[in-house]
């Protein structure tokens, strides 16, 4: 079964060149790729872009990283560090995936509790 969040519509966005400081909650997915400095809570999907810098503690269930996060990122399903990322501070999440090249300094704990039933966790593998 497909992950229904995988193919969401990007709801909100901070491009790049662009500066925001907050709170955002969104319903869905979230793409920076600007900077921004504040919270960030969501069920949905966190994108950081390449060039997006964040200073912020992140909650999702699935969290992408590209560019520099200096904060704690909380995603209940999965956070997934691509090679371009610098990540400052602690995770907690289901699924951890660092692609080869990224940077992260923190602690991190995988948590095996999910809002997903078993079967949903295995048609995710």
């Amino acid at each position: 079964m497909a992950d229904p969040t995988e193919d969401l519509i990007v709801n909100s966005l901070i491009g790049p060149g662009s500066e925001f400081r907050g709170e955002f909650k969104v319903k869905d997915l979230i793409r920076i790729d600007g900077y921004f400095k504040g919270s960030i809570l969501t069920e949905g999907k966190v994108l950081i872009g390449q060039d997006g810098v964040v200073e912020t503690d992140i909650q999702a269930g699935i969290v992408v990283i590209g560019g520099e996060v200096r904060g704690n990122v909380h995603a209940s399903r999965r956070l997934t560090l691509l090679s371009t990322c610098k990540l400052y501070g602690d995770v907690v999440t289901h699924r951890l995936i660092i692609e080869e090249g990224g940077i992260f300094e923190g602690r991190c704990t995988i948590n095996s509790h999910s809002p997903h039933s078993r079967k949903e966790q295995a048609n995710e593998s």
